[in-house]
């Protein structure tokens, strides 16, 4: 980048009702006005610094699997344990995982931002919530979609951690992919970087789990997987 911080388009968007969601989508499409989709090297901070606990990055590892590299306070919050090097189904519960799996690919073939709406029930010390995730795809230095930057954001009290989601409702969009909306799987959105070491996947590596989480808010966290 030239060091100069994109100014987002405040656009209204279905993501209006989660500022930070908005901000994170808005952004993207700053960049992606430029001409193609946005670089993995052009995402600053600063360009979305209201919303970094919010934030993520997440790598392709496998089809329909992507795994969290860079993650926001929110979503450490939500699972009660650092989030870093999980898989983004990680997220969901059992029932939905083989749906966001598609979801992902999906963000992956670049052929739309995805817009994934859902819903965590009531239980004892967790109150219902409703959240949005988005995944907007980057591409590398070789033009590839490897990477996504995404956003979460759940509405009301956390609760006990950790809060899994099921899929709750999505939009129609065009193109070929009429099973996926028949099914309601998603919607898509409408319509210089982070510091972070090149790593390489090693299939079998175990995701790090367990270091406390910090409260302090508004920063990601980088990645150090075993590999």
């Amino acid at each position: 980048m030239d060091g100069k911080v994109v100014v987002m388009a405040m656009n209204q968007t279905r993501t209006a009702d989660h500022p930070a969601l908005a901000q994170i989508r808005g952004y993207w499409e700053g960049l992606r006005a430029r001409g193609a989709l946005p670089a993995r090297s052009e995402i600053d901070p600063r360009g979305i610094e209201r919303a970094l606990e919010h934030a993520f990055i997440a790598e392709r590892v496998a089809p329909g699997v992507a795994r969290l590299r860079l993650a926001g306070m929110h979503l450490n919050d939500l699972m009660g344990m650092e989030v870093r090097g999980m898989p983004l189904t990680v997220f969901f519960e059992p029932v939905a995982r083989d749906a966001v799996a598609r979801l992902v690919e999906l963000a992956f073939s670049g052929e739309a931002p995805v817009e994934i709406a859902m819903e965590s029930g009531r239980g004892i010390g967790r109150p219902g919530l409703d959240a949005k995730m988005l995944l907007l795809p980057l591409r590398n230095e070789a033009g590839e979609i490897a990477r996504v930057l995404g956003g979460f954001a759940a509405t009301g009290e956390i609760g006990r951690a950790p809060r899994r989601f099921r899929l709750s409702g999505a939009g129609a969009v065009p193109g070929p992919l009429d099973t996926a909306i028949e099914q309601g799987l998603y919607k898509p959105a409408a319509p210089a970087g982070f510091a972070e070491p090149p790593q390489k996947f090693v299939a079998g590596a175990p995701p790090e789990q367990g270091e406390p989480v910090r409260r302090a808010r508004g920063h990601l966290r980088l990645v150090h997987s075993a590999d």
